[in-house]
């Protein structure tokens, strides 16, 4: 028996075959069916798919023989792969000086007849075969070995399949971790830096309250400008806070909830602050939602509508419809509105409008682009319509 020579390039052979993380994991019915098909097609009683490590041969599928793996100086394949250019046939082992002693001819499984197509990687390394067994003298007609070939392609496909999942886990496990990383920065960062505005726009406004009559009309408007600033930034950092973690909100499952309740649960934290009135519409008594975002959807909406309005009653009228797949809702108001040309910018983050809100703030860009992420990410879509003087309706859904 002559054992396999080992390839120059051995161990970037191995290290390659490791990156498919095939070795030693359990049988999977697609490579059970390419040898059961490959025996089929040539005739043989015995079919495997091989790969050839450091010390073994190990079976990924092992069709008419009850064997995981073998030593890999007894592996027929551990030579052929010295061939990948082509099928490596040996029609009789017991007349090769290469094989006659060879445990596996002598005793069982008794291999007289070997086929062994190689599977290469797309780095060019063979990494094992898919190969036939006959206890018997054998040839291989040239129909035989093209579908060989076709069926070694296939399990390097699977392979190849198998490695993209791998590497797509990892990389979306990565995300998650630096995610995850990012969040947890974003949020001690927010927190340390809004301290000290707060404790800026404080000592402005005791500074404005206490010495205004020492203070000429030039320095108030600076402490007002700095308590102004400090505010807006305050307002910017929250809302990139509730922008990043707008993800998270979708993790929560979803709720049957109240319509009703809804309407009442969002007016209540507006109506007490503002001459309000909120109309709900609906043959709907209750939806499956995420509460949460919901939540977030509306409160953003209904501030919008509250914000930017100079009528004496902010009149809001709230619909909720439903098809097959989505919930339909809408917001409308008796608003500013929202100029045409603008309609396509205002979901886009720090897309701000021109217009100032009714305390004289212009705002930060980040609240509708929320919204639209919570909505888009739920499986709907949102769209605005509206003209200026005569309000603006937001039209939205979520996939149920």
């Amino acid at each position: 028996m002559i054992e396999p020579e080992e390839k120059a390039n051995e161990k970037d052979r191995i290290k390659d075959l490791k990156t498919y993380s095939i070795l030693d994991t359990i049988s999977e019915a697609d490579y059970d069916n390419l040898t059961e098909i490959a025996a089929e097609i040539c005739g043989a009683p015995i079919s495997l798919i091989s790969f050839i490590d450091d010390k073994r041969q190990w079976f990924k599928s092992h069709h008419g023989i009850d064997v995981q793996e073998t030593p890999k100086e007894y592996a027929f394949c551990a030579h052929a792969i010295n061939y990948p250019e082509d099928v490596f046939v040996i029609q009789d082992t017991r007349k090769d000086m290469r094989f006659h002693d060879n445990p596996f001819v002598t005793g069982d499984p008794h291999v007289v007849f070997y086929a062994g197509m190689p599977l290469i990687s797309k780095n060019g390394f063979p990494l094992g075969t898919l190969c036939v067994i006959d206890h018997k003298p054998n040839l291989l007609t040239s129909s035989q070995i093209k579908s060989l070939r076709a069926l070694s392609n296939q399990v390097m496909n699977l392979l190849e399949l198998r490695k993209s999942k791998l590497l797509l886990e990892q990389t979306l496990t990565h995300l998650e971790e630096r995610n995850i990383a990012l969040e947890r920065f974003a949020f001690i960062a927010a927190h340390d830096l809004k301290s000290p505005l707060y404790n800026i726009s404080s000592l402005a406004e005791l500074v404005l309250d206490d010495y205004k009559s020492k203070i000429d009309e030039e320095g108030q408007e600076m402490l007002k400008a700095i308590i102004s600033s400090s505010d807006s930034l305050s307002s910017l950092i929250d809302g990139l806070l509730s922008y990043s973690k707008s993800e998270n909100i979708l993790r929560e499952d979803k709720l049957s909830i109240s319509v009703e309740t809804l309407k009442n649960d969002i007016s209540d934290l507006f109506i007490s602050d503002h001459n309000l009135k909120i109309t709900l519409k609906s043959s709907l008594t209750r939806i499956h939602v995420n509460r949460t975002a919901i939540h977030q959807v509306l409160i953003n909406l209904f501030t919008n509508a509250i914000k930017y309005n100079e009528k004496d009653i902010v009149e809001i009228e709230m619909g909720i419809s439903e098809s097959d797949k989505h919930y339909h809702f809408y917001v409308q108001d008796n608003g500013l509105g929202i100029a045409k040309d603008f309609q396509d910018k205002i979901f886009n983050i720090f897309e701000k409008g021109a217009v100032y809100d009714k305390y004289g703030q212009h705002g930060n860009g980040i609240g509708l682009a929320t919204v639209k992420k919570i909505v888009e990410k739920s499986g709907g879509s949102i769209r605005v319509e509206s003209e200026v003087g005569k309000g603006a309706r937001f039209i939205f859904s979520l996939e149920k």
